[in-house]
């Protein structure tokens, strides 16, 4: 359906901007907001607007009624105007507008409901704070770029639901009300008035109900399902969210892989025009780690991070020297930048916040290399860095001598920053990425135990499952993420679908068979009763919109957000409750 173009009702023949100049001549009835009026020499101009978009509608005051209820209208009164569609004089037309065109010639003009003094205009670009767009979203949504953000995203929500239908998954709803799982974020509780003490909790996602569906036989599966997590909030963050959501059983990686790419492909196909190439690219987490420093790399710039350790491993320089000779490593980033030793120092102060030791660097200038650590190099470690970088006048060598992570973190931290602070143009629009492989597990040393790097219901490779009697934190995993222009867009796996293996892994992560049980018994119980092998991902529906539309904050394209502090301004949530209704849920206040 072309939405804009409206059905037509008893208060409308048709929507404002479907207009154009094949109506001329037509008689229609219309019904909206007034965006402005203008008086032009005892003419009234009104820009009409619906949810479709504007046309001008002319009032002339040979039109008598219509000229009087005209004078009388302000900014975002609602209005019907029945008229006839005309082309507009030469010199006259409005090409920045669809409706540009053609104008309508009031026969009258009726008022539907007024409107009081606005708290900011209605205009594309406001310059209302957002506490204000969010405490009046109602009138926020009639601005034009949030209309086209809801617009968006209902086509990809339209889309994907095709697609998948298409694909042979069911849609089906799972639990909002359901039980408390450690799944990496804070649940938000809510209390079970008919179970006194006890509590439900909203799903942080549907993943073990999903995996019931597998062994129930559904197959294939998938829902736009809201998700909830009571976790400290930013710009692609909110406490509830939506997510394209799927499993699939008898699917390896590459099934899985190859059905995104195919959703993906065809969501900005049909809501952008853009064809995208596939496969997309894979690498293994380690290999993103190594060559950008993190696992959702934006991969349309360059600034790809280089080993220098083996050069380093005999350097008497102790810097790099003791550090690569006691295991750990020497990293470099090579930018085609001249920098000030200012602009170094806040660098430097930079990479220090994100956990590095510090920052060393090498200037290139045409005679050669120059920086304080140079004096400390044999010559044949500069040659070597030379040969290895080819650097041009002026260009800056960046280093990090530490552990393989942390060495990884700095320089990969610092190549985001300095994509932003030299405002590097990207080589390509969208950059589609695959991380596969992520470590299973990782130790956690203040409580002596493992836990899970995505979810524990993740598998192992098959080849490395042996160690996880004997070397747990070298398990690689069937996690896969998909990655856009360096924001995770999706994130799944192939799940564990033997008990045993399932209920190994919980073990190494501390939880007792009775805790297991007790926590898990779901979906445990479940994989007992022939559970096939089966996996899936989620796809973030708000962050996929706002990349989409090139907005900085999903709030933007979130009807009803909340802000950084999980507050809805519109409707005061979250707020008391009367004393009486906290009674009887068994709750109460601290002081």
């Amino acid at each position: 359906m072309d939405l804009n173009r409206l059905p037509p009702t008893s208060l409308r023949t048709h929507s404002a901007g479907e207009l154009n100049a094949s109506h001329a001549g037509q008689s229609v009835r219309l019904s909206g907001w007034v965006h402005s009026r203008r008086d032009h020499g005892g003419v009234y101009f009104l820009d009409l607007r619906d949810r479709s978009g504007l046309v001008q509608v002319v009032v002339h005051p040979e039109e008598v009624e219509a000229f009087l209820a005209a004078g009388k209208l302000g900014s975002e009164h609602v209005v019907q105007v029945s008229g006839t569609v005309s082309l507009r004089p030469d010199g006259m037309k409005n090409p920045k507008i669809p409706t540009g065109e053609i104008e309508v010639k009031a026969q009258s003009v009726t008022l539907l409901n007024a409107s009081k003094t606005l708290p900011f205009e209605i205009d594309e670009h406001t310059t209302a704070l957002e506490e204000t767009r969010l405490k009046y979203r109602f009138l926020d949504l009639r601005r034009a770029p949030m209309v086209e953000n809801l617009r968006l995203r209902h086509g990809v929500c339209q889309t994907a639901r095709r697609v998948l239908d298409q694909e042979g998954f069911l849609e089906v709803e799972t639990p909002i009300l359901t039980k408390a799982t450690p799944e990496g974020a804070r649940d938000f509780l809510v209390p079970a008035r008919l179970s006194p003490g006890n509590f439900y909790a909203l799903p942080q996602s549907p993943q073990i109900f999903k995996q019931i569906l597998m062994v129930s036989g559904v197959d294939r599966y998938f829902q736009l399902a809201r998700a909830f997590r009571d976790e400290d909030l930013r710009s692609d963050r909110q406490p509830e969210h939506t997510q394209i959501d799927l499993e699939m059983s008898f699917v390896d990686e590459p099934d899985i892989h190859a059905l995104a790419e195919r959703l993906v492909q065809a969501i900005f196909q049909e809501a952008l025009g853009v064809k995208l190439s596939t496969p997309f690219a894979k690498l293994e987490y380690a290999e993103a780690m190594r060559r950008y420093g993190s696992d959702k790399p934006d991969t349309r710039y360059g600034l790809e991070i280089a080993d220098c350790t083996e050069l380093f491993k005999d350097s008497a320089f102790k810097v790099f020297g003791e550090t690569v000779r006691s295991g750990g490593v020497v990293r470099a980033l090579h930018v085609p930048h001249d920098f000030s030793r200012a602009e170094i120092d806040k660098l430097t102060a930079f990479v220090k916040t994100q956990g590095a030791k510090g920052l060393a660097w090498i200037k290139w200038d045409a005679s050669g290399p120059v920086a304080p650590i140079v004096k400390f190099l044999e010559p044949e470690k500069l040659e070597g860095l030379k040969k290895q970088f080819n650097p041009a006048p002026h260009d800056h060598i960046f280093f990090a001598a530490d552990k393989a992570g942390a060495a990884a973190l700095g320089l990969g931290a610092l190549r985001k920053e300095l994509i932003g602070r030299l405002k590097l143009a990207p080589r390509v629009p969208w950059s589609f990425l695959w991380v596969t492989h992520f470590p299973l597990l990782e130790w956690v040393a203040e409580e002596n135990r493992w836990t899970f790097t995505h979810n524990p219901f993740t598998s192992p490779l098959e080849s490395e499952m042996g160690l996880l009697d004997t070397d747990p934190g070298a398990v690689r995993s069937h996690q896969y993420d998909l990655v856009l222009n360096g924001v995770e867009l999706a994130s799944g796996s192939l799940r564990n679908y033997r008990a045993e293996v399932q209920r190994k892994i919980f073990g190494l992560m501390g939880f007792s068979p009775e805790e297991q049980q007790a926590q898990f018994g779901l979906l445990l119980n479940a994989l007992e009763y022939g559970a096939p092998p089966h996996g899936g991902m989620a796809l973030g529906l708000d962050r996929l919109v706002a990349i989409m539309r090139g907005v900085d904050s999903i709030r933007e394209v979130i009807a009803f957000p909340k802000t950084q502090k999980g507050a809805c301004l519109l409707s005061e949530a979250p707020g008391p409750v009367n004393a009486k209704l906290l009674k009887e849920l068994h709750i109460k206040i601290a002081e």
